[in-house]
């Protein structure tokens, strides 16, 4: 599931609980996107195979003899969708086209990301990334080191990335990609007292969604939120920190749009009327992927601190997420004095999930 694959870890562990097969569960993401592996061709994996099944000395020299030169060009890895092989920037360029989202309005997104994050690394808020030494060397990552803030004029000087030459998604106001590690320990409430672990966060609902991976890759957020504040019986009103992944500004934006439309809720969603726009300024007021980074299978970089949140659908079950969506939305909910946040992210096939914690009456920021 990419993007969405440590959320899945964590609501497919918090099952495992509820069913009874365990009552403690680790669930989480790495990614390496500077060490991605590097495949032969298929025509040289189908020669390696096939000389597997060679017996005899002959019928090896036989294979061999099929060897040509380019068999060893290898296959370059690419952030492309599984299902249609397209790259994702390409995606997110359409995906801006459709909803009129202006490069302008892309690069001044991706400026408040940086800016947002670097004020909140300024003042001590993003306690929950923590020192990683780099494998083999000495050298220690003691705090997120993607954080550029830019004047608009510089970034409007980037050629696109993708979509040449008229594109309007740069390498500026798209996520970069990078190393990440997250994880999450998730118990069940008595299991919590016993080892007199705090809580911070009540899980009080979740969802996943699917669309059309061609022109509607990036739009899981405008169909997940919704859903999931239906579920959690609220509204857009009552959220007081939304944590949404950035992808690209120009997906973001088209999410926004999208959301504010009713025209899209009546044609694509099977709604009467608009899921709404979120108030801004309770939106990815900590930066977002655009500033901190997209390692997809961690959702975040090097978060590993402890975290509770509490399922109230029928049981009583504590989570510990190292993720880093919502380990801000828990400090942020302490910080901003909120009570309730939404959490949603887009994903490789079409797929978006979303979810509402509630702030612990307890819960103290690191």
């Amino acid at each position: 599931m990419a993007c969405i694959s440590s959320n899945q870890g964590i609501t497919t562990g918090i099952g495992l609980i509820a069913s009874g097969a365990y009552d403690v569960i680790v669930a989480g993401g790495v990614e390496f996107m500077s060490d991605v592996p590097i495949r032969h061709s298929r025509k040289m994996r189908s020669l390696l195979l096939r000389a597997n099944k060679a017996k005899t000395a002959l019928d090896k020299l036989k294979l061999l003899s099929t060897f040509r030169p380019n068999f060893l060009l290898p296959e370059l890895p690419a952030v492309a969708e599984f299902s249609s092989g397209e790259t994702m920037g390409f995606s997110a360029d359409r995906l801006a086209a459709s909803f009129k989202v202006t490069r302008e309005e892309q690069d001044q997104y991706a400026v408040r990301s940086h800016t947002m994050a670097k004020e909140a690394q300024d003042k001590g808020y993003l306690t929950d990334i923590v020192p990683f030494r780099l494998p083999n060397t000495s050298k220690v990552i003691e705090k997120d080191n993607g954080i550029r803030v830019s004047p608009i004029d510089k970034l409007a000087k980037l050629k696109p990335a993708f979509v040449k030459p008229h594109g309007t998604v740069t390498a500026a106001n798209s996520s970069f990609l990078t190393d990440g590690a997250s994880a999450c320990l998730i118990m069940t409430e008595e299991k919590a007292k016993q080892l007199g672990l705090k809580p911070k966060l009540y899980l009080r609902d979740f969802t996943y969604v699917a669309q059309d991976p061609i022109d509607q890759l990036l739009l899981g957020p405008t169909y997940a939120a919704p859903k999931v504040l239906e579920k959690a019986g609220l509204s857009v009103k009552d959220i007081d920190v939304w944590e949404i992944h950035e992808a690209f500004a120009g997906q973001i934006l088209a999410n926004l749009k999208a959301m504010d439309s009713d025209w899209f809720a009546q044609k694509y969603m099977n709604r009467k009327s608009k899921v709404g726009i979120p108030d801004l300024s309770k939106w990815n007021t900590w930066g977002g992927s655009l500033s901190i980074g997209h390692p997809f299978a961690a959702t975040g970089k090097f978060f590993c601190n402890l975290y509770s949140i509490r399922k109230l659908l029928s049981s009583n079950y504590y989570c510990y997420l190292g993720v880093r969506l919502t380990v801000h939305t828990a400090n942020r909910l302490v910080r901003e004095d909120g009570q309730f946040g939404l959490i949603a992210a887009c994903a490789a096939g079409g797929q978006g999930v979303g979810m509402i914690v509630e702030r612990h009456p307890d819960a103290t920021a690191l």
